[in-house]
């Protein structure tokens, strides 16, 4: 059962808060920091990324320094610790394409437990340094700087209908980031706590983006068992920050995730054609100027079809499977429900049976990858490469190969917009 506790939050004392949010700290480089902090001083990417580039462990001084900025602003109360606890009613609202959208969403503590043993479930794949880096900032600070964000089922929306009263009148704080407009209502009525509790208690919660955030809080909780001992039920370290959201929400959208292949120059597209046509068909199609455009271009040629655009020919085709399980032969030990997405199909039939063997000579071509489609088509241009224009990952798909137990190739999902850093800190104490 998905647990969740309300809790007294750490948050500025300021209600607008534009200049001092920031975005997840994985997608910031050192020109970002400096413009963010050139906005305000204490904007929270000084506390959350203390060392850059960042996924990467720095030295124990500047985690060391993040903590004293930290125990710096609370004296000053820039930053101030909620009397009562509380769960965060969150709405984004932002546009897509031509559409303007709310994703509603809240944040709270969410119980800790190791993938694959209860009800929380990763959909992707980790890897060891943004986790060191992330202890070794969760030690300093000794709280949870920036949330997770996970998705539960709730196809009437019920979760969203009980906090409907608190985003009824002004939020009491708000931020404008990057053209999303991010509010935040506290939550303190132990009734609606309650039943948003009981709501969630038999769900299942699936990680959309915080995978080395959650495995973090996973690693800082067993270390400080084996320095302390058994932790109580209730103790803060058993739980990890988290913003929920129900799948079924209007606002929630997968975005698609580009690829760019960028040592293969030689390749033309009547070579992939030929080497394609006897799993796949080859349809040659303009190339797709927009994201709708890709989007009904895909949707026509089915729920596991590509666009390639190659940029030796400048040509573009969408190719298909022409059976419905292509990889049931090569991967006879993976759920269907996996073996069905196409990032399954692009990773482990197009690049490890075709494009690394047939024109790699054995040795795995490197792989761009991209949040838009302009940027992967102008990164195949700019080094002769092969744009892979991919489909979205639609929610059911995430759920079933989630519940299934297996987990999604590399940036499989691109949810869009990405949480604001600072609107909530969870401390751990």
């Amino acid at each position: 059962m998905a647990h969740i506790e309300p809790f007294s939050a750490i948050r500025y004392s300021e209600r607008e808060l534009s200049a001092l949010v920031a975005p997840p700290y994985d997608i910031l480089n050192e020109a970002d920091k400096k413009a963010l902090l050139a906005k305000d001083e204490h904007n929270i990417v000084a506390i959350d990324l203390p060392f850059v580039p960042p996924k990467s462990a720095g030295p124990d001084v500047v985690y060391q320094r993040a903590a004293g900025e930290m125990t710096s602003w609370l004296d000053i109360r820039c930053l101030v610790r909620d009397t009562e606890p509380a769960l965060y009613v969150y709405h984004q609202t932002y546009k897509l394409g031509a559409k303007t959208l709310t994703r509603r969403m809240f944040f709270t503590r969410l119980r800790l437990e190791p993938f694959g043993s209860g009800s929380i479930f990763a959909h992707e794949q980790t890897f060891g340094g943004p986790k060191e880096d992330r202890l070794k900032l969760t030690i300093a600070t000794r709280c949870n700087l920036s949330p997770i964000f996970a998705l539960y089922p709730d196809d009437k929306n019920d979760v969203a209908a009980l906090l409907e009263g608190a985003a009824g009148r002004e939020p009491d704080q708000f931020a404008v980031l990057e053209e999303v407009q991010n509010k935040l209502w506290v939550v303190t009525e132990p009734g609606v706590i309650a039943d948003v509790r009981a709501k969630l208690a038999d769900r299942p919660v699936f990680i959309a983006d915080g995978h080395h955030r959650y495995s973090t809080a996973l690693m800082y909780r067993d270390v400080e068992i084996e320095e302390t001992g058994e932790l109580t039920p209730t103790d803060p370290l058993n739980f990890v920050l988290a913003v929920l959201c129900a799948m079924e929400d209007p606002g929630a959208t997968i975005q698609p995730y580009f690829r760019t292949i960028v040592d293969l120059p030689a390749v033309t597209a009547a070579m992939l054609r030929d080497e394609l046509s006897r799993s796949f068909t080859w349809a040659p199609s303009p190339r797709p100027q927009t994201a709708d455009e890709l989007a009904k271009l895909l949707s026509a040629a089915g729920p596991q079809a590509i666009a390639l655009y190659v940029a030796k020919s400048d040509a573009c085709a969408v190719v298909a499977p022409r059976e419905a399980d292509v990889l049931a032969g090569i991967e006879p030990q993976r759920h269907p429900a996996w073996r069905k997405s196409p990032y399954a199909i692009w990773h482990r039939y197009l690049v490890d049976e075709l494009l690394t063997p047939k024109f790699g000579k054995g040795k795995p071509p490197t792989i761009h990858y991209h949040k838009t489609m302009q940027e992967a088509i102008a990164d195949a241009r700019a080094q002769a490469g092969i744009a892979a224009l991919m489909p979205a990952t639609r929610m059911d798909e995430l759920r079933e190969i989630c519940l299934a137990g297996e987990l999604m190739p590399q940036k499989s999902t691109y949810f869009f917009p990405k949480l604001a850093t600072g609107l909530v800190i969870n401390p751990l104490y």
